[in-house]
């Protein structure tokens, strides 16, 4: 009777999990899996967000400190004639190139022969370096567009206001960086916090770089605000096709949930919806025009 007693007991302390049971538990995993992988894709992006937002500011103020130390902010493009063509011909030194001092980049910018050209031989080194402040890390590309004659396309994420409108990159734009312009804060009527001067960019397929005052570093508040689309990696709206439209410049971007990201003349970054009123955002491109803007 003991003995078994005791085998009844061994196998009571061998028993385990049935299928059933087995089951139950590894669908509750999954189901708690599920619930937890938004949430840190959520905190992953805005880790990145946080990271895009201090690129920005970082290159917000090196424009303050380049206004302080010259009496103008610098030009969106240093070129001897317009409108600008998205080409590699002409002078093309974007404002990149000319606050490179301002972010820690005094070696990139002693190797820079403005006087040459963003694609002359002599700036190839220099044209091919990647500049970290310059890249959004929620942005899914390398930001290595190809390789040219002129060499390695290295593009940016972030891109200065020219103008208000879809139009050329030209001498007379309303935004704050545009061709050989030498915009002063007293030369901004409608104020500082009212008037953008960076803002996100979603770099085209043929890109020229962050060292070409094209389309690759500048862009206007006459076209949507848009967002990345994985299918065809350019921005999410209707434009011309760029290879055939050099003189088509398009508009702000980004890889953000929503919106884009914008540094303001004051110094300011703020989040702007991708729904905000057109007519609200062609007024903040302009600095200019007398519009009230009030809140977005």
């Amino acid at each position: 009777m003991n003995r078994v007693s005791d085998l009844y007991r061994g196998g009571a302390r061998r028993r385990g999990f049935t299928l059933v049971e087995l089951l139950v538990v590894i669908a509750i995993i999954g189901i708690l899996v599920g619930l937890l992988l938004p949430a840190v894709q959520a905190a992953r992006e805005a880790a990145r967000r946080c990271q895009c937002m201090n690129n920005l500011t970082q290159l917000g103020l090196a424009m303050h400190h380049h206004e302080f130390s010259t009496e103008h902010l610098p030009s969106g493009v240093i070129n001897p004639d317009g409108p600008i063509r998205s080409a590699e011909s002409g002078q093309h030194i974007s404002w990149v190139v000319q606050i490179l001092p301002f972010i820690e980049q005094h070696a990139l910018y002693n190797h820079f022969d403005q006087a040459a050209g963003a694609y002359a031989a002599v700036n190839r080194e220099a044209r091919e370096q990647r500049i970290a402040t310059m890249y959004c890390p929620s942005y899914p590309g390398n930001n290595y567009g190809g390789r040219t004659e002129a060499g390695e396309i290295v593009s940016g994420n972030y891109a200065g206001c020219h103008h208000d409108v879809e139009a050329p990159i030209d001498a007379n734009d309303n935004g704050l960086l545009f061709l050989n312009s030498e915009i002063r804060y007293s030369q901004i009527p409608d104020g500082s916090t009212q008037t953008i001067l960076l803002g996100e960019s979603l770099p085209f397929a043929n890109d020229l770089g962050w060292a070409s005052g094209t389309r690759a570093t500048l862009r206007n508040t006459g076209t949507p605000i848009a967002a990345y689309n994985p299918r065809h990696q350019l921005v999410d709206q209707e434009q011309p096709a760029p290879s055939e439209e050099p003189l088509y410049v398009g508009g702000f971007g980004s890889c953000h949930p929503g919106g884009a990201q914008f540094s303001f003349a004051d110094g300011s970054t703020r989040f702007l919806n991708q729904s905000i009123d057109p007519e609200l955002l062609r007024r903040y491109g302009n600095r200019r025009d007398g519009e009230l803007t009030g809140w977005e």
